[in-house]
């Protein structure tokens, strides 16, 4: 392990031993507010304005910079929950504690015995969605982009299992992790993808009524299988409280032609995305670069 890597797991692990002090509520306070302060200080919050502006142009110049504050606070909430994640997983009736809505569609799909997708994005806190499906007792693998720090990834991955009460599989992005995934639902294995990331090879599909670059990879895998695809994300409450949403099974297409049904599959899953983040802009991760730069 470099220095540089030691370094940072050591500031990550300070951070998640604070935050874990504190009671989940508090700990989602004080993150949010240190990030709404700081976060529209940072570099990167061009990025989130750019954003902002190409996919919400009717928007004023005033709502952009208040739904960026909003999402940089969204973001601190969610770096300091994750030491809280057993905890906020809990189905209680107020505080701390997650809520489901629409529960029928994912305990169908995700306790069957073929495989299934479950797509979702970066919204409210997406670290429960995985953990949750784990607690209902699926056989639930991720598949995410790993963080550039070793030390760093086993941490945040140390959370995530903490949350769900045991290990599961978590694939990494990229042709490996493809094929571990295909594996998996090979066996019958169910897959959690967060399908709103940039990438800079997939295929070009409307998003915001602009072409985005978007992974293909898991409509593939749902037109291989014709197994179930189902929508699911997470909108916030309160601090530390949020409600999972869970919405009928995507119709796939059949066209007979492989390439055009993963475009029509591929579409809809953004459409969706799309009206998720339209109806609560401000729990969206809008600091990474979706579209191209004008």
């Amino acid at each position: 392990m470099s220095f540089t890597d030691r370094a940072e797991t050591l500031l990550v692990r300070g951070l998640l031993g604070f935050f874990g002090a504190l009671s989940p509520a508090a700990a989602s306070n004080v993150g949010g507010a240190v990030m709404r302060a700081f976060g529209p200080l940072f570099p990167s919050n061009k990025v989130v304005i750019d954003n902002l502006r190409q996919a919400l142009p009717e928007k004023t110049a005033t709502e952009r910079q208040r739904i960026g504050r909003d999402a940089w606070e969204n973001l601190g909430r969610v770096l300091a929950e994750l030491v809280h994640l057993p905890a906020i997983l809990q189905t209680t009736g107020a505080g701390p504690g997650l809520e489901v809505e629409g529960a029928e569609h994912i305990a169908t799909a995700l306790l069957a015995e073929p495989p299934a997708i479950f797509f979702s994005a970066h919204l409210a806190n997406w670290e429960l969605l995985i953990p949750h499906g784990i607690r209902m007792g699926g056989r639930l693998a991720g598949i995410y982009r790993a963080p550039q720090r070793p030390g760093v990834d086993h941490l945040l991955n140390q959370m995530r299992h903490q949350g769900a009460g045991r290990s599961f599989p978590m694939f990494r992005k990229g042709r490996e992790g493809g094929r571990d995934a295909l594996v998996h639902m090979r066996s019958g294995g169910k897959l959690a993808v967060l399908m709103d990331q940039k990438l800079n090879e997939g295929i070009a599909v409307p998003f915001f009524g602009r072409s985005a670059m978007t992974a293909p990879a898991s409509a593939r895998f749902a037109l291989r299988f014709r197994c179930p695809v189902v929508p699911v994300h997470i909108e916030r409450l309160g601090p530390a409280r949020y409600r999972l949403v869970g919405e009928p099974q995507i119709e796939l297409p059949a066209t007979g032609n492989a390439e055009e049904d993963a475009m029509i599959l591929t579409t809809k899953v953004n459409q969706i995305i799309e009206r998720w983040i339209r109806a609560r802009p401000g729990e969206w991760l809008w600091m990474h670069r979706r579209w191209p730069s004008e």
